[in-house]
């Protein structure tokens, strides 16, 4: 499966993606922010990753569509959870900012909807990750007033995790004071 945005293209990862992995993951401030990603992350954990089963839900990895090769920005992927089907996310730093999250999960929660009919997906994020909450609410998802504690893996810690919920079809609405950024500015980042 595969998605294309007017300025992303969403992929299952390749083998030969584990370099360019590595290298946009390998960031404290930004594996801090997951669940699951190992601190340092490594060569070895990028082609574990693109190695793996990741199951019959998406999980692709995002690319800035731009006139030469795709420029490997993030990642984005449903997955089971406890109570439902999750969304989670990442984005690599120099990429923050510039709305890509934000077209990546409307492009998932559309595949959701329409392909695969899910009547509502959960997320949540890292109390200190406010901008995470902003994406989530752009998305159509709504707290649902439940903070709950997650290990973070590279923190080797507990953190408290803010719960939010997305019926099918949900839409969110724009935030105050929210900037929008041309094609070509977003990709010179």
């Amino acid at each position: 499966m595969f998605a294309r945005t007017e300025r992303l293209l969403l992929r299952p990862a390749w083998r030969e993606d584990a370099p360019a992995l590595a290298a946009a993951i390998a960031d404290f401030a930004v594996v801090s922010k997951l669940a699951r990603a190992p601190w340092p992350y490594g060569q070895a954990d990028a082609e574990a990753f693109v190695s793996a089963e990741h199951g019959p839900l998406p999980n692709f990895l995002i690319f800035a569509r731009t006139g030469a090769s795709p420029r490997l920005i993030g990642g984005i992927a449903l997955d089971s959870a406890d109570d439902g089907i999750e969304l989670g996310y990442w984005i690599a730093r120099p990429y923050w900012g510039l709305g890509f999250a934000t077209e990546a999960g409307q492009a998932v929660c559309d595949i959701a909807d329409s392909s695969l009919r899910l009547p509502n997906l959960v997320a949540g994020h890292f109390a200190d990750n406010p901008a995470s909450g902003r994406v989530l609410r752009k998305l159509g998802f709504e707290p649902t007033g439940r903070t709950v504690t997650r290990p973070c893996r590279a923190r080797s810690s507990v953190e408290p995790c803010i719960e939010y919920r997305r019926k099918a079809g949900s839409r969110g609405t724009p935030q105050d004071g929210e900037m929008h950024y041309d094609r070509e500015d977003a990709l010179a980042a």
